[in-house]
């Protein structure tokens, strides 16, 4: 906490308690020995959190300290942020002379690559592509966190799903809550291949997997192979199918239930699929979605989705967030 250590912040809370103590006090307040104690207030009397007077130890005010303090973490901060920002440029410039054996990397067993998934993702600062398909190196229960935590920074996310991939996903846990995050989905019927992109300047594709496990990916660095799935990229999210799942129903759409019903019907899924998104038996499935059909004087199910759509439900999802897109 504060970036001070245990001991640390033990003796200054000790302090701030109980105003002025000595040394022998402060190791029965803290239930630490003497030596940690001594380290520790030599440390914050130099960071400014303490100060002594006629042997005795006294804490400076939190308001005055950790103002202080604060300041000097913003500075180092600052100077951190702009050696990153050289250290890349010098990556890049060195990058561009690099041997073409050192362009790609690979990485072994589903622990590296989840590891590494994360990695390539957190270099991201404008937008994140990804293509998603099993298998998979972490079963996808749930939203990833680190897209979750990018979303929240302003960052764009664009995934295209396999259909099949739709099947694996949980429909409110991950979908639902990236979608309404702002990421921006849909899907093929078949994928050639999974990946991820960080900006046009970092990828992960496969190498190895089998039925279930992904066994081996390659970090692509920047390179004419990596500008190449960029393309394919593009041209697979100009082929998808927008994903639209539903946020809260406004009083002119139909029931939050149908839409997602609807949704899923629109990406191609089969119905068995989607009633297992849905938590339906199948049976129940069959009645719901002809009692919808009905309800929309629809003779077929892309007529339900048209009649649906006029309706109110084709913006499934509530209004996008005010936020700042960032540039393509």
């Amino acid at each position: 906490m504060l970036g001070l250590r245990p001991a640390e912040l033990a003796v200054y809370e000790a302090l701030v308690d109980s105003y002025q103590l000595g040394v022998t006090e402060l190791c029965l307040a803290t239930e630490l020995a003497e030596r940690p104690v001594r380290a520790a207030l030599k440390s914050l009397t130099e960071l400014g959190f303490v100060h002594q007077v006629n042997g005795l130890h006294t804490a400076v005010a939190p308001d005055v300290a950790l103002a202080t303090y604060f300041l000097h973490r913003e500075d180092d901060l600052r100077r951190d942020r702009l050696l990153a920002g050289e250290l890349q440029v010098r990556y890049e410039r060195a990058a561009g002379v690099r041997a073409p054996a050192d362009l790609v990397e690979v990485v072994h067993g589903a622990e590296a690559i989840s590891r590494r998934v994360d990695q390539v993702m957190r270099t991201a600062r404008r937008e994140v592509c990804f293509v998603d398909k099993p298998p998979y190196a972490k079963a996808p229960t749930a939203l990833h966190p680190v897209e979750e935590e990018l979303l929240g920074r302003g960052v764009r996310f664009r995934g295209i799903y396999e259909r099949q991939a739709l099947e694996m996903h949980d429909l409110r846990a991950d979908l639902e809550m990236g979608l309404s995050l702002g990421e921006e989905a849909r899907v093929v019927a078949v994928a050639p291949t999974k990946m991820i992109l960080a900006d046009a300047h970092l990828g992960l594709i496969p190498l190895h997997s089998t039925e279930t496990t992904l066994e081996s990916a390659v970090i692509v660095h920047r390179s004419a192979l990596l500008d190449s799935l960029g393309a394919l990229f593009a041209r697979l999210w100009e082929d998808a199918v927008p994903l639209s799942l539903p946020g809260q129903p406004t009083s002119n759409e139909i029931s939050i239930a149908d839409a997602r019903l609807l949704a899923l019907l629109a990406t191609g899924l089969p119905d068995r699929s989607i009633a297992k998104q849905l938590g339906l038996s199948y049976r129940t499935f069959q009645r719901r979605l002809h009692r919808l059909m009905d309800e929309l004087g629809a003779q077929t199910r892309f007529q339900a989705g048209l009649r649906a759509a006029a309706r109110g439900a084709g913006s499934l999802l509530p209004p996008p967030q005010d936020r700042t897109q960032p540039p393509e």
